[in-house]
Order: structure tokens, then sequence, then C-alpha cells
């Protein structure tokens, strides 16, 4: 499917590309997921400001919803998604994997972290449902 954005989604992937920390507060459905995606193709391709996104999402939608999403659009078709997912030997797997755009459910963050201290590959970082990481007391949130 051809991404046609509305202008909305397009003013919001150009702050992603403008800025280095941005927060997309949008209502679901609204795009959330093909704006970021559009805009790390955009760093990744065209820019060449970055080489690995982490995206920490909820296990349902690390699952399925970004995988899915660079499959629906046509633009987005050339980013390989790897999913840090399962059993410690699959997710170290899928982290070795070259890929563009890791994806990690938000209660393997602290393995993640853990494992990769010292050989962090990704320049990217993008957490989706950022209300998952509001009690600063949480390992995960540290």
């Amino acid at each position: 499917m051809i991404f046609k954005p509305h202008d909305y989604q397009t003013r919001a992937i150009n702050k992603i590309l403008e800025n280095k920390v941005v927060g997309l507060f949008l209502e679901m459905g609204l795009g959330k997921t093909v704006i970021s995606l559009t805009a790390v193709e955009k760093l990744i391709r065209q820019e060449y400001e970055v080489q690995r996104v982490l995206v920490i999402a909820p296990l349902k939608v690390a699952e399925d919803t970004w995988s899915r999403e660079s499959e629906k659009w046509e633009h987005l078709h050339d980013l390989k998604i790897s999913k840090i997912l399962g059993s410690a030997d699959k997710r170290e797997d899928a982290a070795a994997e070259d890929a563009d755009v890791y994806v990690i459910n938000r209660e393997n963050v602290v393995w993640l972290v853990n494992k990769y201290r010292n050989t962090w590959k990704w320049d990217m970082l993008i957490i989706d449902e950022l209300s998952s990481f509001k009690n600063n007391q949480a390992e995960r949130f540290k």
C-alpha cells in the first residue's frame, strides 16, 4: 500500500527528523507506528544518521504491530525487523541478526541492558506506550 501521509503525519515525521528527542502523543489509530517507521527509514537510508533502532513495546505490539506495519506500507518493505522475543537463546539470536529495527517487549528491557551493556549497538530508541515507564523506581525505567 502506498503511504500518503496526512498533514499532521508529515509534521510528526519532520519533527522526528529535526529533533534528537521527540514525543508523539497522538490518539490510537492516527498512525504513530507508520510515522515512526517512515522517519526511521529516512534516518537510515537517506540521512545516514541512524544504523539500528530499538523499539520497546508491550508484548502483543512487539509480536505483531511493528512488523505488520513495515509489511503493509510499500516504502517500508526494505526495513528489516528483528523481534527480540521468546527464550533467552531466541532473544540472543534475534539481537545478533543484521536488522534495521529490533523490537523487544518491555519485560525484557532489564535483560537486554544487562546482556548488552558493553556491546550496545542501538543508536535510536523508540518507546511504544511510554506510560509503561512512569514509575521511576522500576528497573525498566532505570
